[in-house]
C-alpha cells in the first residue's frame, strides 16, 4: 500500500502545481527534482540530467520533427477540403453523411498527420461549417469533429506512439503497424455513433438533397491521390521491412513538401511558418519528455512502480480486471491533465504491472494512445476541446463539450473490444514477423 499512497502523493502534488497555472513539463520537472532530493538522495539529483540526456539522444527520436513536419506542411496544401469534398461525394446517400464524412476525412489526414489537435483544426475548419450550413445541430458537428480528431494519434504515423516506444523501448515500427486497424475500428464505431444519433432524431442531421456524378466522385478522388500514396509509402515502407520509422518520416517529410510544392501554396513565408510550428511542437514534445523522466526517475527510484505492480497482482483479481482498472484511472487522470502528460508520467508507473502479467507492451501501447484519445475531448483540460472552440469562435465552449461527450462511449468500447480480442492490434504486425 506504501507504493499506491506515494502514488496518490504525486499526483496530488502534481494537480496542485497544475492548478497555479505552471506547465506541466516545469510541474513534473520541478517534482521529480525536489522529490529526488529530499526522497531519494541530494546525490541522486544528478543522475536526472544523466538520465534525461541520455534518453532524449535516442536516434529514433528524430523521427518527430520528421512527422511533424509532414503534417505541417500538408495541412496549408488544402488536403483536409479534399479529404472532406470526397467523403462527401461518396457518402451524401447515407444518413449523417456530412457527420460521417467528417469522420473520414479526419481518418485520412491522419494516416499524414500523426497530431490530434492539427487534424481536428484542419478538418474541423471546413467541415463543422458546411455541416451547420446543411443544418446539423452544432453540437453534433462540434463533437464529431473533435473525436474525428483524436484519430490522428492513433492511425499511424503518432507522436503519441513514437513517445510511448521511447519510454517503454518497444518498437515505434511495430507500435504503428499496429495501430492500424484499431484505428478503423474506432473510426468504425464514431461512424456507428453517428448513424444511430441520426436515426433516433433525425432533425440533428437532415438529408442532402444533391447528388454526385461519377465524373465528380472520381475528380475530387483524384486530387487525394498524392496524399494516399504518400501515406502508403510511409507506412508500407515501415511493414515491409523497407525502411525504419526514422528513413519513412524522412519520406513522409520530403514528400508533404513535393506535394505542398506541387499545389503551388509553398513560398518563403509558408516555409517560415511550416518550420517554425515545427520547431515549437517538437520543442513542446521534448519538454514534456524530460520533465517526465524527471519525475520519472524518482519514482522509479522510490520503487512506486514496481511496489504498485506486486499490489496489483497481490489483488489475485483476473488480468483483464487489472487492465480495466488501470484503464479507467488512465481515463479519470485524462481529465484533468495533458493526453501527452499521461503518458509520459502514467505509463512508467503501470508498465512493470502490465510486463509481470505477460500482456504485450504493443498492444497496451494501442490502448494507451485510445485512452489518450478519450483526455483530448475529457473536459475540463481536453485539448481537442480548445482547438475547436479556437477554430470556431462562433461556437460556445458548453457546445463543443456536450458534443463530444457523445463520443467518449464510443472510444470506450473500442477499449474493451481491444482487452477481450487483442489481436486486433496485434494481427498486423505478427503477419510482418
Amino acid at each position: 500500500m506504501e507504493a499506491f499512497t506515494g502514488f496518490i502523493v504525486f499526483v496530488i502534488a502534481l494537480l496542485a502545481f497544475l492548478a497555479t497555472g505552471i506547465p506541466v513539463a516545469v510541474a513534473t520537472g520541478l517534482i521529480g527534482i525536489v522529490g529526488t532530493y529530499l526522497f531519494v538522495s541530494p546525490y541522486a539529483v544528478s543522475q536526472i540530467a544523466i538520465v534525461s540526456f541520455s534518453t532524449t539522444s535516442y536516434f529514433i527520436l528524430t523521427v518527430v520533427p520528421l512527422f511533424i513536419l509532414m503534417g505541417e506542411a500538408l495541412a496549408i496544401t488544402g488536403i483536409g477540403r479534399d479529404l472532406f469534398r470526397a467523403a462527401q461525394l461518396w457518402l451524401h446517400r447515407i444518413p449523417g453523411s456530412l457527420a460521417v464524412g467528417t469522420i473520414f476525412a479526419c481518418t485520412g489526414f491522419s494516416a499524414v498527420c500523426g497530431s490530434s489537435p492539427v487534424t481536428a483544426a484542419t478538418i474541423g475548419a471546413m467541415a463543422v461549417p458546411e455541416m451547420v450550413r446543411h443544418g446539423y445541430d452544432r453540437r453534433l458537428a462540434l463533437g464529431v469533429t473533435a473525436a474525428g480528431g483524436t484519430l490522428g494519434i492513433l492511425i499511424p504515423p503518432s507522436i503519441a506512439m513514437i513517445l510511448y516506444g521511447v519510454i517503454t523501448e518497444t518498437s515505434i515500427g511495430d507500435l504503428f503497424i499496429a495501430g492500424i486497424l484499431p484505428g478503423i475500428l474506432i473510426a468504425a464505431l464514431l461512424s456507428l455513433t453517428v448513424l444511430l444519433l441520426v436515426i433516433v432524431r433525425p432533425q440533428i442531421a437532415p438529408r442532402l438533397q444533391q447528388t454526385a456524378s461519377w465524373p465528380e466522385r472520381l475528380r475530387v478522388l483524384g486530387a487525394v491521390i498524392p496524399v494516399l500514396v504518400l501515406s502508403f509509402l510511409v507506412l508500407g515502407s515501415i511493414y515491409f521491412g523497407v525502411a525504419t520509422p526514422t528513413e519513412a518520416g524522412a519520406v513522409g517529410a520530403a514528400g508533404a513538401l513535393a506535394i505542398a510544392a506541387l499545389s503551388k501554396k509553398l513560398n518563403s513565408n509558408v516555409i517560415g511558418t511550416i518550420l517554425g510550428n515545427t520547431v515549437r511542437t517538437t520543442a513542446m514534445f521534448l519538454l514534456l519528455l524530460i520533465g517526465g523522466l524527471f519525475s520519472a526517475f524518482m519514482l522509479t527510484r522510490l520503487g512506486i512502480p514496481q511496489g504498485m505492480a506486486k499490489a496489483l497482482i497481490s489483488l489475485n483479481l483476473p488480468p483483464w480486471i487489472i487492465v480495466i482498472l488501470i484503464n479507467v484511472l488512465l481515463m479519470v487522470l485524462g481529465m484533468f491533465m495533458d493526453p501527452m502528460s499521461v503518458l509520459v508520467i502514467i505509463v512508467p508507473v503501470f508498465f512493470p504491472a502490465i510486463l509481470a502479467m505477460n500482456y504485450n507492451p504493443v498492444w497496451f501501447g494501442i490502448l494507451v494512445t485510445i485512452n489518450i484519445e478519450i483526455a483530448a475531448i475529457s473536459p475540463p483540460v481536453g485539448f481537442n476541446l480548445f482547438v475547436l472552440k479556437s477554430v470556431i469562435p462562433e461556437a460556445s465552449l458548453s457546445e463543443v463539450i456536450v458534443g463530444s461527450l457523445l463520443f467518449i462511449l464510443p472510444l470506450a468500447i473500442g477499449i474493451l473490444l481491444l482487452i477481450f480480442f487483442p489481436q486486433i492490434a496485434l494481427y498486423l504486425p505478427g503477419l510482418a514477423k
